[in-house]
């Protein structure tokens, strides 16, 4: 007798992440991790060493898995993080629309690279992650653009790293984007789905 394959757990309060999931027909309980992202950022930053976003981007979704799996070791647990890198510049989510409109602003008409990063946790301990970079150019809007932007999308963007969502108004912005499109909205997911098939987690 086959046994049942564990319960699964998304360590993210992330709506995209959670509609990726279930528009792939997962079946998975949301319980978003309580680590504080800026503090282990901080505290790799603070070692004086350049830090790399991609490998950023894995230590936040390990930090993450491990939390709600240490609380629920029974369970898979699934962590993601994405990271945006403008250069050596790494930028945390707008605080609010003023410094989302700063951070469009310093993106426009260049590029800035999208790291995403995803991992899988069991009994407090993580046993494979997976990343990958999307690369997103910016057109050079006007001035007058970016504020009808910021006024149009509102406090949502707020909630992405970029100040954008490619599922509405922000898709305005870009003039070139190459890389996954679920990279692009923060989860690796064609990579989950294979390792979760080699898993026995879903049907291969």
């Amino acid at each position: 007798m086959t046994a049942a394959p564990p319960p699964l757990i998304l360590a993210s309060g992330s709506r995209s992440r959670r509609q990726m999931l279930e528009a792939a027909g997962l079946t998975f309980e949301v319980l978003p991790s309580s680590v504080d992202e800026r503090a282990i950022r901080d505290a790799l930053e603070g070692d004086g060493d350049a830090v790399d976003p991609a490998d950023l981007a894995e230590v936040l979704a390990r930090a993450k898995a491990e939390d709600v799996s240490r609380a629920r070791p029974e369970a898979l647990v699934i962590g993601a993080d994405q990271v945006l890198a403008l250069g050596d510049a790494i930028y945390n989510k707008p605080r609010d629309l003023a410094e989302a409109r700063q951070h469009i602003w310093s993106f426009r008409g260049q590029t800035h690279a999208l790291h995403s990063a995803v991992a899988l946790a069991k009994a407090g301990e993580t046993d494979w992650t997976s990343i990958d970079t999307a690369e997103m150019t910016m057109r050079t809007f006007s001035s007058a653009f970016a504020d009808t932007y910021v006024d149009r999308a509102g406090p949502v963007i707020c909630q992405s790293v970029g100040a954008y969502q490619l599922e509405g108004l922000g898709l305005q912005l870009f003039e070139r984007i190459e890389g996954d499109y679920f990279t692009i909205l923060g989860l690796p997911l064609l990579a989950l789905l294979e390792e979760l098939r080699n898993r026995g987690v879903i049907q291969s």
